[in-house]
């Protein structure tokens, strides 16, 4: 399969809606075992950025950790220079996994509970796992993965359908070097 994420979530998209089109929905005991796998898979991706919080905690990694934030791509303003910890970016990483997962949850509910739409059920419980097992911190936290190659720190931008990035945070020395530069400026005027 291909190395992009965005092609991966399609191909796995396509596959599971195969699949859930196959499952019975009209019956009322598969309905409430679809249910209850949803629910068990989303209480799995919960508790996993829990723990993944308390072990990134417990390491406390107050290594420090400068880069360079990507410009918006409307903007003309350089990138910001970011300064923080191991910690406290990894916390900050878990933190947007899990609003997303929350998000997810809160748009399942209208869809299933208020417009009475059920195959998503089994789609979103199946994408939900893979994302948990995607995501970076979980792969270095929880899978004892080490932070090397596309799990280094800064983590890069996942790529779009046809692999363009929004942009990578800039590590390299003189990115920096001119950040801190332009910080220093601001500070002076």
């Amino acid at each position: 399969m291909s190395s992009n994420p965005a092609i991966q979530n399609l191909v796995v998209s396509l596959v599971v809606m195969q699949l859930a089109r196959k499952v019975p929905f009209d019956d009322p005991e598969t309905l409430t075992y679809v249910r209850m796998g949803y629910l068990a898979s989303q209480m799995i991706i919960l508790g996993t950025y829990y723990y993944t919080s308390m072990k990134i905690k417990s390491k406390n990694d107050q290594t420090v950790l400068k880069y360079v934030e990507p410009p918006s791509p409307m903007s003309k303003d350089p990138g910001a220079l970011v300064t923080t910890t191991v910690r406290d970016y990894d916390l900050g990483q878990t933190s947007q996994a899990l609003r997303g997962a929350l998000f997810s949850v809160a748009m399942m509910g209208f869809l299933h509970l208020y417009l009475k739409y059920t195959q998503p059920l089994f789609m979103q419980a199946v994408m939900g796992m893979k994302n948990l097992y995607d995501a970076k911190v979980v792969q270095i936290h929880v899978l004892g993965k080490k932070p090397e190659g596309d799990l280094k720190r800064p983590f890069k931008a996942a790529g779009g359908m046809f692999g363009a990035a929004a942009g990578e945070p800039a590590t390299d020395s003189a990115a920096i070097a001119e950040a801190e530069k332009r910080v220093n400026t601001k500070k002076e005027e």
